[in-house]
């Protein structure tokens, strides 16, 4: 499966940046890639921001690994967590 992948950098409140990646499958739409990006927010208690290009943005395409894509087909995304996440 090829994927899209949204590079995304969060503000927190301690003054630190989340960053994380956001993978789904590469006919998805931005505004997909976006609530996925809120709904990943809201389970680490970020649950009021509003993602836009300013913070979230398409990166690349890939092929993603079987364990990747079986996530992406059960709930329609996989968050690659890389800083303050």
């Amino acid at each position: 499966m090829k994927v899209s992948v949204y590079d995304t950098y969060v503000p927190k409140k301690d003054k630190t940046v989340m960053h994380f990646d956001i993978l789904v499958e590469d006919n998805d739409s931005i505004e997909n890639a976006y609530k996925y990006g809120k709904e990943y927010l809201k389970e680490k208690g970020i649950p009021d921001f509003q993602l836009t290009t300013k913070e979230c943005n398409f990166c690349h395409m890939e092929s993603a690994p079987e364990q990747v894509e079986k996530e992406i087909k059960e709930k329609g995304y996989f968050i690659i967590e890389m800083e303050n996440c």
